[in-house]
């Protein structure tokens, strides 16, 4: 209620980091933890851990591909999610260009660009 795709938040108070995590392309792990603390304010506290994390920046306000489910992945759909996720991660935000510049046998690309390297039919 308080996110435009492409835009972002409705109106500048608007908190909208909880909803672009949760929605994130290419997140597929997803863990979260509750500790009880009967002595503070806050009596309960919650965590989730991401993986991928998301949020990034660049892309916040664009946290998937605007379209009809599973477009992008018509062979690999499950409840309309694309279930072909990369278990790697791209370092760098320049993967792209490093891997059509230098390749991936370069030790940076290697090291730092895996997901361009291996994944390049999956979702990251």
């Amino acid at each position: 209620k308080n996110f435009t795709y492409g835009v972002g938040p409705k109106y500048p108070e608007a908190v909208i980091g909880h909803y672009t995590q949760v929605a994130w392309y290419s997140s597929f792990l997803l863990g979260c933890g509750i500790a009880y603390c009967p002595r503070q304010r806050l009596t309960y506290n919650y965590v989730c851990q991401y993986c991928s994390a998301g949020n990034i920046a660049s892309r916040k306000y664009t946290p998937y591909l605007e379209g009809k489910p599973c477009a992008s992945c018509p062979n690999d759909c499950d409840d309309g999610l694309c279930t072909n996720s990369c278990r790697y991660e791209d370092v760098y935000s320049n993967c792209k260009d490093l891997k059509d510049q230098v390749g991936c046998k370069h030790p940076v690309t290697k090291d730092k660009c895996k997901a361009s390297c291996k994944c390049s039919d999956k979702i990251y």
